[in-house]
């Protein structure tokens, strides 16, 4: 099942994605509550409500209404927490090496994390930005899933079944802010503040079952051959795949969750694939070429980010008609 927050004449509601068409739920079973938030807070017994309504259009069995004019949100638009991992050592090594430092023992040791700001997740359209984030301006190409129901210590091995789904996930950076605040060895703050973004539908995992595949020697629970793919303004800048994370979401989930409450609604991201974003690839360039061209997000310039089963994600790069700059206060 493919859920989806959109808004219409000003409301946001919930909705299933099926076939290119948006059905709103509410109106099929008024038990379904109109937001993704109440949504997930109802547990399985209203995820349940929901894939009997998606299964009963898919089959005919239901002549839904379906919704013409929308705009479509973030899938959590207002999510309870938003967590974002360190789970491809392909990207961890890569930027070590690009940086002249030897691969960190500790990533092979435990997951971690940081927590990013949840009041300000975006899903497609476009993307404002200050001018100091436009110093080294950067995409990251993840995969994130939401927690479905509360939980606390939860143990790895029994971590997928908090999973209430799966959604794309672009980690805006602010290469500048984020390089300058980090030699404090605190962070990232402003440097990935400003935009989290994710969609374009919220994925159930029964729709990928068919994907699965083991976690890598030593790691435990579920991962997923699934391709990744980010192009800007139509051209291709990165690609991996889902099955390439290390640590799991079970084992991040675990991490998470130790002596404190996850709650439905939090967003946990993986983490940057491997060449999955500018940072890295200007590194790789520079390090065999010096005199290599470095690129960056300009105004203007159109993400596209697709990872197979989940959809694509697209968002256009504007700059706000602001001159105020942070980096210019530096003493």
């Amino acid at each position: 099942m493919k859920l989806v927050s959109y808004q219409t004449e000003g409301v946001v509601q919930l909705g299933v994605f099926i076939k290119g068409h948006i059905y709103n739920l509410h109106s099929c079973d008024k038990l379904i509550p109109h937001t993704m938030s109440e949504f997930l807070a109802g547990g399985v017994e209203l995820m349940d409500r929901a894939k009997v309504i998606n299964e009963k259009i898919i089959t005919g069995q239901l002549a839904a209404k379906e919704e013409v004019f929308f705009e479509l949100l973030a899938p959590v638009p207002n999510p309870t927490s938003c967590r974002d991992g360190y789970a491809f050592r392909q990207h961890v090594a890569a930027e070590r090496r690009n940086r002249g430092v030897p691969m960190i023992p500790e990533f092979d040791q435990y997951p971690i994390f940081y927590f990013t700001n949840h009041n300000a997740i975006q899903g497609p359209g476009e993307i404002v930005c200050m001018p100091d984030h436009f110093q080294k301006l950067d995409f990251e190409l993840e995969i994130a899933i939401v927690i479905g129901k509360k939980g606390r210590n939860v143990l790895a091995k029994d971590a997928d079944e908090y999973v209430a789904g799966f959604m794309i996930m672009n980690d805006m950076s602010a290469r500048t802010l984020q390089m300058e605040e980090m030699l404090l060895n605190l962070g990232p703050a402003k440097g990935k503040d400003f935009s989290t973004v994710i969609g374009p539908w919220l994925v159930t995992p029964d729709e990928l079952a068919q994907h699965l595949v083991p976690a890598k020697a030593g790691h435990v629970g579920n991962n997923y051959n699934l391709s990744m793919k980010c192009w800007v303004n139509g051209q291709e800048v990165s690609q991996g795949n889902v099955a390439d994370m290390d640590w799991t979401f079970a084992e991040i989930i675990e991490r998470c969750a130790y002596g404190v409450d996850i709650l439905p609604g939090d967003v946990i991201g993986s983490g940057t694939v491997g060449t999955g974003c500018f940072l890295e690839l200007n590194g790789t360039k520079l390090l065999n070429d010096p005199n290599a061209q470095t690129q960056w997000l300009q105004d203007g310039d159109v993400v596209e980010m697709e990872i197979a089963g989940l959809g694509m994600l697209s968002n256009t790069i504007r700059k706000a008609d602001s001159d105020f700059s942070i980096l210019k206060l530096k003493k």
